[in-house]
């Protein structure tokens, strides 16, 4: 006998250098960042980035759904900004619904579209990429 396969679905966000990568599953509404529960994750500001998009989407939505964020590379901020994307990019997705897309569109369109911005590469003369050794001449 073969067990019955549930939905996942698979969703990454990027934002400067951190990654995050959103398993969203049918569940009871437990959402994990790192193998560490929401409700008890640090920085408090790290956190409420990440909730940002399940209050614009309602409980609702979310509450059937077991959600595991896994995040690595940048700072704390990126890999909050980076989950959040991944994260309102899962909602919509397993939703379908246009109404959702419409809604993290008007807050903040970084929730879904990346920001393009990269570090701009370092050249020879001076210590970064504009910057330029500086002359005294005596």
């Amino acid at each position: 006998m073969s067990k019955p396969s549930s939905k996942i679905l698979l969703v990454s966000g990027k934002r400067k250098t951190a990654i995050a990568k959103a398993a969203f599953k049918p569940g009871k509404g437990r959402i994990r960042v790192n193998n560490i529960a929401l409700e008890i994750l640090e920085p408090k500001i790290m956190r409420d980035k990440i909730m940002e998009p399940l209050l614009l989407a309602g409980v609702d939505v979310w509450k059937q759904l077991d959600i595991d964020i896994k995040t690595f590379g940048g700072g704390f901020m990126g890999q909050a900004e980076a989950a959040r994307m991944a994260l309102a990019r899962g909602l919509w997705r397993w939703t379908k619904k246009t109404h959702l897309k419409t809604i993290f569109t008007a807050y903040d369109r970084t929730m879904l579209a990346g920001d393009p911005r990269r570090k701009e590469p370092k050249k020879f003369g001076g210590p970064g990429a504009r910057a330029r050794d500086q002359k005294s001449y005596r």
